[in-house]
This record gives C-alpha cells, sequence and structure tokens, in this order.
C-alpha cells in the first residue's frame, strides 16, 4: 500500500486549485462538497466557475497563481492540463506547505483523490493508487446502487445520539444497539418519517438497557481453502460479529482482514512434523475467551469438520457448558477438483471417494492400502506431502498400477495456485523436487482434464463490463 486512505477535516480550511477548465471543473465539483474555503486561480475561467465564484461558493482570481498564494492551505490541485504550468504551481505550492496533486500525474502527487460514494456523513472512499480509475468508478457505481439513499440521515441522527448510547457498556452491548439500530429499528422508522427515528432511538436504548449482557459463544467456522469468494455467508457474518478470531496457520490473509479491526486475532498455527500448539491450549484459550462474554470464532482451514480435530474442541467448550456452533466451509479437496476441471466421483470409474490425511498423532498415517490400491480408486490426501514417500510405498507394495495418475494442487484456489502431475511412479522424487512450500492435497487416481485451458472465465458483472 503506497498511499494510505485517511478522511482529512477540511472544514474552515483552504483548498487551492489552479485552472480553469474541464479537469478544474471535474475536481471543483468534488471538492465543493467539503465545508473548505475554496480559492481558484486561473488567467481564463469556465463560465460555471465564474457561476460558482459570484454565487459565493468559491473565490475566483483571475490571474496565474504566485508564490505565497498557497499559505495555509491544506490541499493544492494543480488543474492547468499543461505540464509546465502545473509543475510550476506544484512548486510553488509545495513551497508554501500545502499537499500536492498534480491532476493525471500520480508520479509527482504527493496525495490522489479517491472516487467517493457520498451519503454524508458517511462518506466511502475507492481508491487503486491511480492503477485503475475506470475499475474505481465501476466499484463506486456499485455501492451508490446498493446504498440507501436514507443512509446518510440515520447516520446524522445516530451521531447526534451518540452520548446517550454511551450509557450501554463499552464493546459488545453498544455495537449491538448500534446494529439494531442501523439494520433494523432505523430503517422502520425512516419509512414513516425523518421525525419518527429520534423516538425509535429512545425505544430502542431502553430496550437495549433493559437486556442481560450476551452470553459467550463460539462458532467453529470453515474459511474454505483460501479464496475468500468460497467464503460463505453465514461465515462472514460470524467474522463480522466476532469479539475473538482463534485461526489456524493455513488461514490465508485476506480472509483474516475480514475480520473486525477491533478483534483480537490469535494465531495457533500448527504444522506438520513442525512448530504446533498444543490441542489442550486451543482448546483452553477458546474457553477462556468465551467465558469472558466474548463471541469467539474459532476459524479452521478448509471444512471444520474434516481433520481438524473438531470434537476435541467441541467436547471443551460443552464441558464449560457454552454454547456453540458449526458454520461448515468449502473443503480444499472439493476446490481442488475443480480447478483441474474434474469430478471427485465418475459413473464407470469410481462410486466412492476417500479422503485421507497423510500423518496423525503418530506419524504417518496407516489405511486400508490393498482397498486403494484397487484400479479405478479415487484418494484426496490432506497433509500428504511428507509422507509422500510412505503413501508411494505402501500402494506399490499393495499392487497398484504405477503409472496410476497423481495430481498434486498447491494453494488450491488461491492466485498463486501451483498443480503437479504425475503417476504413482514418480511421485516421489516429483513431490520433494517441486518444492512445495504451501498447503497441498494429493489426488490419487485423477489426472488434469485436458480441456482445463478451455473452461471459461465466470463473466464479470454487466454493471462493470458497461463501465469499461
Amino acid at each position: 500500500m503506497n498511499h494510505f486512505p485517511i478522511f482529512l477535516n477540511t472544514s474552515g480550511r483552504r483548498i487551492v486549485l489552479s485552472g480553469g477548465g474541464d479537469a478544474a471543473l471535474a475536481k471543483l465539483r468534488l471538492l465543493m462538497k467539503t465545508s473548505a474555503h475554496i480559492t481558484v486561480f486561473a488567467p481564463q475561467a469556465d463560465a460555471q466557475i465564474k457561476t460558482w465564484a459570484e454565487a459565493g461558493k468559491l473565490k475566483l482570481i483571475a490571474r496565474a497563481m504566485e508564490p505565497g498564494d498557497a499559505m495555509c492551505a491544506a490541499l493544492f490541485y494543480a488543474a492547468d492540463e499543461d505540464d509546465t504550468e502545473d509543475k510550476r504551481t506544484a512548486v510553488i505550492a509545495h513551497a508554501d506547505g500545502a499537499l500536492v496533486n498534480i491532476v493525471d500525474n500520480l508520479a509527482d502527487s504527493q496525495f490522489i483523490t479517491p472516487a467517493i460514494v457520498d451519503r454524508d456523513p458517511v462518506t466511502i472512499a475507492i481508491g487503486t493508487e491511480g492503477a485503475a480509475p475506470v475499475l474505481a468508478r465501476a466499484i463506486k457505481a456499485d455501492l451508490e446502487e446498493k446504498l440507501p439513499t436514507h443512509l446518510g440521515t440515520l447516520a446524522r441522527i445516530g451521531k447526534a445520539f451518540r452520548k446517550a448510547a454511551d450509557t450501554l457498556p463499552f464493546g459488545r452491548a453498544r455495537r449491538d444497539f448500534w446494529r439494531d439500530y442501523y439494520f433494523n429499528a432505523g430503517p422502520k422508522a425512516i419509512a414513516a418519517g425523518e421525525e419518527a427515528v429520534q423516538p425509535a432511538l429512545d425505544t430502542l436504548l431502553s430496550d437495549h438497557l433493559m437486556r442481560d449482557a450476551r452470553k459467550g459463544h463460539v462458532a467453529f467456522v470453515g474459511a474454505g481453502p483460501g479464496d475468500p469468494e468460497l467464503l460463505t455467508l453465514k461465515a462472514r457474518k460470524a467474522l463480522d460479529e466476532a469479539d475473538v478470531v482463534i485461526y489456524d496457520r493455513l488461514i490465508s490473509p485476506e480472509i483474516l482482514e475480514l475480520a473486525r479491526r477491533e478483534a483480537n486475532m490469535i494465531d495457533v498455527g500448527k504444522e506438520a512434523f513442525g512448530p504446533s500448539t498444543p490441542q489442550e491450549t486451543i482448546n483452553a484459550l477458546i474457553v477462556e475467551h468465551a467465558q469472558t462474554g466474548a463471541q469467539v470464532v474459532r476459524l479452521k482451514s478448509g471444512d471444520a469438520t474434516i481433520f481438524g480435530r473438531l470434537d476435541e474442541e467441541i467436547d471443551a467448550v460443552t464441558q464449560a457448558e457454552i454454547e456453540w456452533h458449526i458454520v461448515p466451509g468449502i473443503t480444499a479437496a472439493s476446490a481442488a477438483v475443480a480447478s483441474i476441471g474434474q469430478s471427485l466421483t465418475k459413473r464407470g470409474r469410481n462410486t466412492a471417494v476417500r479422503f485421507l490425511t497423510g500423518h496423525d498423532m503418530k506419524g504417518f498415517a496407516g489405511h486400508d492400502w490393498a482397498a486403494l490400491a484397487k484400479p479405478g480408486e479415487v484418494s484426496a490426501v490432506y497433509m500428504g506431502k511428507k509422507s509422500a514417500r510412505f503413501i508411494q510405498g505402501r500402494l506399490l507394495m499393495h499392487g497398484i498400477d504405477p503409472a496410476t495418475p497423481v495430481t498434486v494442487i498447491e494453494n488450491a484456489s488461491r492466485a498463486d495456485q501451483r498443480v503437479l502431475s504425475t503417476t504413482v511412479a514418480e511421485m516421489e522424487p516429483t513431490i520433494t523436487n517441486a518444492g512445495l512450500d504451501g498447503p497441498a492435497l494429493t489426488f490419487i487416481g485423477l489426472a488434469p482434464r485436458a480441456a482445463t485451458a478451455a473452461i471459461p472465465e465466470i463473466p464479470m458483472p454487466l454493471t462493470m463490463q458497461e463501465t469499461y
């Protein structure tokens, strides 16, 4: 992130702009939404700028900018649409102490102006660091369509009510109150008119003051294979409400970003044959935080019910008399086979599929190798990188065809996904030589479909296509 987003207080401060043409007009339409004192320097200004000046919306000075003209200005825009003049005025403004933006010149600008969705006082800024302004406008158009026009009114009334709401205990109780206001009581009240909102707020506050504190709760959430778009809506909701998130090593950073900024994020990463947080410690952490009244999300990679030691954690919270629920996720095997254009089962080939773990608490896991070695069988091996030679040896020992296809998929569904295609005879040293350092699944009996390159991309929503 090269451009850090902030919201600058412009109330009563100066904003200076040099230019009087189309670029200046575009910036001024946005700047006049602020409460700043705007000064424009332009020897020849567009008629609209003159009209705004006559209406007292800005101050127009009909000359080129000179040293000292940007003194005490918070921001300066060089919008003369002339490289030489823009460079000259930018030097002046910088010397005067203002932050400088040169229109359509990202490299020489100290800040950029994002695309903005305005529901005053709710403001959403969208930036792409100048890389894709068309995309920013597409996102803006999408948000404009989705956000109700009365959102700003609710926020304005809510802001005036904040001191009254502070009588609620800090933290969860206040968040529950405001969530109830913005997504339930507020929209219902405003439908009857703005004057109905304040009485609704008073009633809502009385109701919340009478409520008992919410008990601690644990959600065992499957985070899927890593792509945040594969999270279920229920998982997103759980993350949004969580006070504490206790997460595994394989959870992608993009998914962790979806948790609330205020949430307590606790890494309890486990690594096969490597450093691990003891399961007893994880159980104790879950119980400890839930007993304080926190809404705890135990975030597990893939699906929480597959090779996640879920039962041990459920037993711990049940023994502590803590309420819990499970939010299933997409297991990595499903996402991985989808990426190679395959299905886990196929009529005439296999009517069952086995999900295996490459190791257990005692080391390399034992399985029914004779059954796995039969022709047409399909197996998905989780955590099988370091046990690949062991698995290969057991399968060959029990008579599997050495030419049986093997596909290894690293970082399934993620941007850095990698696919290795080999056979049982060559799975070692192929896997070791590949230097895999991410989570990987090994599919025995499946090869990537030859036509995967022809699988069409999911089209963009029509609104975005039209924007381009």
